[in-house]
């Protein structure tokens, strides 16, 4: 196989990675969206190439001819596009001169090995991209076995999502499954599985932690549903002592992450 050049905005293959930016169609196809060379360079160091490559002519970075030789390595189609072919699949100016295509990988929760790290992170029902995102990419940061997704949660694959984690979706497993599957499973789990409260008695610094911690968050404007919540041995608060009445849900994720690993 060979690198291949497309110039015309209406070529079936740019009308079909555009589509990406659709849930319909990334359920439909099993692919998901990924701008920028670095996030293709973290998913490569992870043993994952894209299955489709597409850079721009200004393109030029040494990095870059690793990823059109792994990529090609590995089956993978790469394409040399114009710049306005980037925008039109990026949906925005000054688009990233490298986009690439993936295969969707989730875990099963099964699968998953709680003592394989001190710290994990389930999310209930989030809403935001960004939100996700970057709760994944500081998992990562922090060390954490895995991020579990419950209930009617944003697509982890939506191309806000992805550019979140800034290429940490390829580093951790990632489970999306039911309120009523992790409420079973949750049974099993050899350590504590905390929750935050606004009515908890322990800040979140002196709760008593035992390895390995889950960590379980709500959405902002509810917090956990009253089944999760219950399901969780340890509850906790972050106290807000200026006007604000809450913080935003990837920060105080953040904030619980770090507390639960210093302690580890």
């Amino acid at each position: 196989m060979s690198v291949r050049q497309i110039a015309s905005l209406t070529n079936p293959t740019v009308k079909a990675v555009r589509a990406l930016h659709m849930k319909k169609e990334r359920e439909a196809t099993g692919l998901f969206l990924a701008e920028g060379l670095k996030i293709v360079i973290e998913a490569l160091d992870q043993g994952r190439a894209p299955k489709m490559l597409m850079f721009g002519k200004e393109a030029d970075h040494p990095l870059l001819d690793r990823a059109v030789r792994e990529t090609l390595a590995a089956r993978g189609e790469v394409i040399e596009v114009t710049r306005e072919i980037l925008e039109k699949i990026a949906r925005r100016e000054n688009p990233q001169t490298v986009i690439a295509v993936f295969e969707q990988r989730t875990t099963a929760l099964d699968a998953l090995d709680p003592k394989s790290a001190s710290a994990w992170v389930a999310l209930e029902q989030v809403r935001d991209p960004g939100n996700l995102g970057t709760v994944i990419r500081t998992a990562d940061a922090a060390g954490c076995g895995g991020v579990i997704l419950i209930g009617e949660t944003v697509d982890p694959f939506s191309v806000e999502a992805v550019r979140a984690t800034m290429g940490s979706m390829f580093a951790l497993p990632i489970v999306r499954t039911s309120r009523e599957a992790f409420l079973a499973w949750r049974k099993t789990w050899p350590g504590s599985v905390v929750g935050t409260l606004l009515s908890a008695t322990h800040g979140y610094r002196d709760a008593p932690y035992k390895a390995p911690t889950l960590i379980v968050m709500g959405t902002e404007q509810s917090g956990l549903t009253p089944e999760v919540a219950a399901a969780c041995d340890v509850n906790v608060k972050i106290p807000m002592r200026g006007r604000a009445d809450s913080l935003n849900l990837a920060v105080a994720t953040g904030v619980m992450i770090y507390a639960v690993t210093d302690q580890a």
